[in-house]
């Protein structure tokens, strides 16, 4: 007996994906994946329903990202902790996209961190994607803010994003998360002082993981002496000491991303970030557009008379530019 076949209208798959449909979801994320048509149609619908919580984890390679992802589902399924007057909260489910570099030979990823969360791969509650970067030096791939609000169109009411772990150029994560967790190991007092104006300075928390190895005590004297030089409105990033491998300290710092969370709530900041982010979306997809309409232009007749007269020394590239768009 053959099986039904799924539906490729994103109306009916994502209407599929909130009854829990998972190979739903899983082809409306390749969708957004590959871009074009599709992508848009998924987009509408996603982009009118709410948004799902986002824990960003980033910081270099080898520092334990994947093993702290997998403690902190197991965290989070326990739900978010009351915080002073904000009571306990149950979560039902949790997503996770764990950003993968990409096949040289697919494009697509390598999947190395689902491998490291085969404990959470059988639970109907936890939802697993790996997501390619397709060349992407941010650490993200370029689909994550799509993929991140289909989620939360699906129901998921907090998605945990793992990042490739690419250094300095990991600043990208604070554009798709509403608390980024930033992981340091000791012994890494010099990176530290080499990227305190880029990775470090987007931390809403710090963590120390490893911290059973020798150099903890110098890594977070290196941290409280770079917080206490920066200026911080009301919230100073927390420091964290984690040992992922036997999940020591991941309770703790599940309880001070619910602390965060509840003061971006109540100061209206978690509003302000995410209407930043949009913006953000909003002027890469203008870029995109803008950029492909470049390329159509520049295949033209009128491009090449710009060329000519740029190689003749009758006009200059901003004059040739500007008769190009005038047309």
């Amino acid at each position: 007996m053959t099986k039904p076949t799924l539906s490729r209208d994103p109306e009916v798959l994502l209407e599929a994906a909130t009854t829990g449909n998972r190979v739903a979801l899983a082809r409306l994320l390749t969708m957004i994946e590959r871009g074009g048509p599709e992508a848009e149609q998924v987009a509408a619908l996603a982009y009118r329903s709410p948004h799902s919580y986002t824990v960003g984890l980033t910081g270099p390679p080898g520092a334990g990202k994947s093993t702290m992802t997998d403690r902190l589902i197991t965290a989070a399924r326990a739900g978010w902790p009351a915080v002073d007057d904000r009571p306990a909260e149950p979560l039902d489910q949790v997503a996770v996209l764990a950003i993968d570099p990409s096949s040289p030979f697919t494009g697509g990823a390598i999947l190395g961190d689902r491998i490291r969360m085969q404990d959470h791969a059988t639970d109907p509650t936890v939802f697993i994607r790996s997501m390619a970067t397709r060349g992407h030096l941010g650490g993200l791939a370029l689909a994550v803010p799509g993929a991140v609000r289909l989620l939360g169109a699906a129901g998921m009411p907090v998605t945990l994003i793992e990042t490739v772990g690419v250094g300095q150029m990991e600043v990208d994560i604070v554009g798709a998360a509403d608390t980024t967790v930033v992981v340091v190991t000791p012994g890494a007092g010099d990176a530290m002082q080499a990227n305190k104006a880029g990775i470090l300075e987007i931390a809403d928390i710090f963590v120390i993981n490893k911290a059973d190895r020798p150099g903890l005590r110098e890594t977070r004297r290196d941290l409280e002496g770079m917080l206490e030089l920066s200026m911080f409105g009301d919230w100073v990033p927390p420091i964290v000491e984690t040992v992922a491998q036997d999940g020591t300290g991941v309770e703790e710092l599940w309880g001070e991303v619910a602390r965060h969370r509840a003061h971006l709530i109540d100061t209206g900041e978690l509003d302000g970030r995410r209407q930043r982010r949009l913006a953000e979306e909003l002027r890469r997809v203008l870029s995109a557009r803008l950029a492909i309409e470049v390329e159509t232009l520049a295949g033209g007749a009128p491009f090449a008379e710009q060329v000519a007269g740029l190689a003749a020394g009758e006009t200059d590239p901003y004059r040739a530019a500007a008769a190009l768009l005038d047309r």
